[in-house]
């Protein structure tokens, strides 16, 4: 009985063993199974939601087609308004203002008024006037310039405003938001209007720092002209006050001079009638030569330079050397003071007296009587 019993409880845990050994694979298929079956379900029941889904927009989008073709033409009206809105009133009118503008035409006119202003008034045409005036027409060519090149730089970057707003309304109309491309328009017209303005700014302070620096040319040249003009006036003054006190200078010169030459000729008649009332002894030419004092010749050989006194310029243009002899009477201006000998012992000539002269007469020394023009004694190539 115990072994009976011993068996069967043995069979009883082999039993149990088994079935806990294949127990769980089992249930882990069952698990599997009921996996497979509910995801297969649950695949059936979206393809059907699609289907369903499918058919449904299939249906309104028959059902819609004839609405959108509506909205499409519905919506090009409105692109073709705002297209002709934009193009037509406002903005291509605005566009042909601004190019046809006469902007440039009234800038040169005021500038021509103003030029006119300035040569009107009273001005010295001299050449610093004129130089300043050419230079101020310069620097308003200059300016009109640049003012014109601002300008078309304005109306460049107005157009590409107006047309970078242009391409974004009409991308927001594409997209069916009409009201923001309106609002676009209007921004982009405002910009393209504070651009011109602002250009039109620049363009006005180009033209007056132009017109302030032709003034100041202008004023310049009116300066320089009228300090050259002040200049030529000094001078010409202190010219005139020159050639006047020079002129009292001569008059009293020469009121001098006659008095001087009065007094002189005074003296020296004065002197002569003295002369003659001495009863001054005649010139002996022997007595001279005689006496070793006055040995010219040897003198003359050795200072030969003092003897060398250039050329002879006689009185009378035409008149030619002749040779004097003693007896032979001459003309006064070959005698004058500029023929004169003030030093007759430098040449180991004896002292005259009386109206007793030593004259040069070409490379002759001379006695002369000044009183009558006769050759008292004569030395023949006396200089060299």
């Amino acid at each position: 009985m115990d072994i009976t019993l011993l068996l069967r409880g043995s069979a009883l845990s082999a039993l149990a063993f088994a079935m806990a050994a294949f127990a769980p694979a089992q249930v882990a298929h069952a698990a599997s199974a009921g996996a497979a079956e509910a995801s297969a379900e649950a695949e059936q029941s979206r393809q059907d939601r699609r289907a369903q889904r499918r058919s449904e927009r299939r249906a309104q989008r028959g059902q819609s087609w004839s609405d959108r073709s509506e909205m499409e033409r519905s919506r090009s009206t409105q692109n073709v308004e705002r297209q002709s809105r934009r193009a037509t009133p406002r903005r291509a009118e605005r566009r042909a203002e601004r190019r046809d503008e006469p902007r440039a035409e009234r800038r040169s006119e005021r500038r021509a008024e103003r030029r006119a202003e300035r040569r009107a008034e009273p001005r010295t045409q001299s050449r610093p006037a004129r130089r300043a005036d050419r230079r101020a027409d310069r620097v308003d060519r200059r300016t009109d310039r640049r003012a014109d090149r601002v300008d078309r730089r304005s109306d460049r970057r107005a157009d590409r405003t107006e047309r970078r707003g242009d391409r974004r309304s009409d991308r927001l109309e594409r997209r069916g938001r009409d009201g923001a491309a309106g609002r676009v328009d209007r921004r982009t017209d405002r910009r393209a209007d504070r651009v011109e303005r602002r250009g039109d700014r620049r363009a006005d302070r180009v033209e007056r720092r132009g017109d302030r620096r032709a003034d100041r040319v202008e004023r310049r040249g009116d300066r320089r002209a009228d300090r050259r003009a002040e200049r030529r006036s000094d001078r010409r003054a202190e010219r005139r006050y020159d050639r006047r006190s020079d002129r009292r200078v001569r008059r009293d010169y020469r009121d001098g001079v006659r008095d001087g030459r009065r007094a002189e000729r005074r003296a020296e008649r004065r002197a002569d009638r003295r002369a003659e009332r001495r009863a001054y002894r005649r010139w002996n030419r022997q007595t001279w030569r005689d006496n070793r004092r006055y040995r010219w010749r040897d003198y003359r050989r050795a200072n030969r330079s003092i003897f060398r006194l250039g050329r002879y310029y006689a009185p009378y243009r035409a008149h030619r050397y002749n040779r004097l002899s003693i007896g032979f009477y001459l003309d006064s201006l070959f005698f004058g003071s500029r023929y004169y000998i003030n030093d007759p012992w430098s040449y180991r000539l004896p002292e005259v007296y009386g109206p007793y002269r030593w004259v040069r007469y070409y490379d002759d020394v001379v006695l002369v009587d000044i009183y009558t023009g006769e050759v008292v004694d004569v030395i023949h190539d006396f200089f060299w």
